[in-house]
């Protein structure tokens, strides 16, 4: 029976992946990854973009509540700042900034800006928290798209009717293709994961646990609530700033309707489906959540030959199903997908010895 697992150097308490069944996870991904791109067909290209872009988002709502235990209903606001700061910036500094650069530029002024707002967004966590927290973020986020909207900043945002986005160029390299723009994605999704895995095994990732898990004894211990909790939020907003930008590319417009409460209820979901607190349970919450409407959407069309008359029931069976695939994981593996994983995981590890 394993009760251990000996660490005889730094090193090896530092590596991510630490065991045989890790290192095959990911190199396999990685090499399905590379297939899929050069094999996969437009539907799929389109849906795994959709994947890699609320990805990055759930895995900035992780580090905010699952790591550091804040709630919030409102990051959907923070993936239209940075949806609007990168079209705004590509059309206030065309023809000054050479295009191949842009974007190289644009993103990180996208994840500052988003950074910033989830700075001041996050001052109310300093008094409450829990509900009355998740409440103010979500006032926050009607507020954002409330001035998005506003015909003042129509020059910068298109107003209600949107505006169009821009096509990012690296050196050169256009990504005018759903195909080009996943490879760009998935790198970038990838990166974002392991930032993820890493922040939490530095001092900041460890006063996030600490904050989460009990802040009193957090703060009498002198970590710095106040520090913290913002640092949280911006990281977090930060994330989801990345995620607008790749929005904003992948998108050949965008609209404010895009980003209200259902895109926040959707990361929430996504995170809880998964598994709060793990590197991986954002990967899997947004396979779930993307797929499971998808597959429905499918299953509908060919029960029902396609009749028109009644693909709009699909809209709401969608819906159905994501209630009560919310309400399965709260009631009955409320650690979500991750957990199931890592029994299955612990089990293989440990076999033909102790299971489960």
């Amino acid at each position: 029976m394993i009760n251990g697992n000996l660490k005889s150097t730094y090193a090896a308490d530092e590596r991510v992946l630490n065991n045989s069944y890790k290192q095959a996870f990911v190199y396999g991904m990685i090499l399905a990854l590379g297939l899929f791109t050069l094999t996969a067909n437009d539907y799929f290209i389109l849906i795994a973009c959709k994947m890699g872009i609320l990805l990055i988002a759930v895995v900035g709502v992780n580090v905010l509540t699952g790591y550091t235990g804040l709630v919030s209903l409102g990051h959907g606001a923070f993936i239209a700042i940075g949806a609007y700061v990168t079209t705004a910036f590509h059309n206030g500094f065309a023809g000054i900034i050479p295009d191949q650069i842009m974007p190289l530029i644009a993103i990180p002024v996208a994840i500052a800006v988003s950074a910033l707002i989830g700075i001041i967004v996050g001052l109310p966590s300093l008094r409450v928290k829990g509900l009355y927290l998740a409440v103010a973020t979500l006032s926050a986020s009607f507020i954002v798209i409330f001035l998005i909207e506003q015909d003042a900043f129509a020059p910068f945002t298109g107003g209600v009717a949107g505006i169009n986005t821009p096509i990012p160029n690296l050196f050169g390299w256009e990504l005018d293709t759903k195909r080009e723009m996943f490879v760009l994605i998935a790198s970038l999704a990838f990166i974002t994961l392991l930032m993820a895995q890493n922040l939490i095994r530095t001092r900041v990732g460890r006063a996030f646990i600490a904050i989460r898990d009990r802040d009193y004894s957090a703060e009498i211990l002198g970590i710095s609530l106040l520090r913290y909790k913002l640092t949280s939020f911006a990281i977090s907003a930060a994330y989801c700033g990345l995620a607008g930008a790749l929005f904003a590319y992948f998108y050949a417009r965008i609209l404010p309707e895009q980003f209200e409460l259902d895109l926040s209820l959707e990361l929430v979901a996504a995170l809880i489906v998964g598994g709060m607190g793990r590197t991986m349970g954002p990967v899997f919450g947004v396979i779930i959540i993307v797929m499971v409407p998808e597959l429905i959407k499918i299953s509908f069309g060919a029960a029902t030959g396609g009749a028109l008359d009644l693909q709009r029931y699909a809209a709401p069976m969608q819906e159905i199903a994501f209630g009560l695939l919310l309400v399965f994981f709260l009631l009955k593996e409320p650690l979500g997908i991750n957990h199931i994983t890592d029994r299955i995981l612990r089990a293989a590890n440990r076999w033909p010895f102790a299971r489960g």
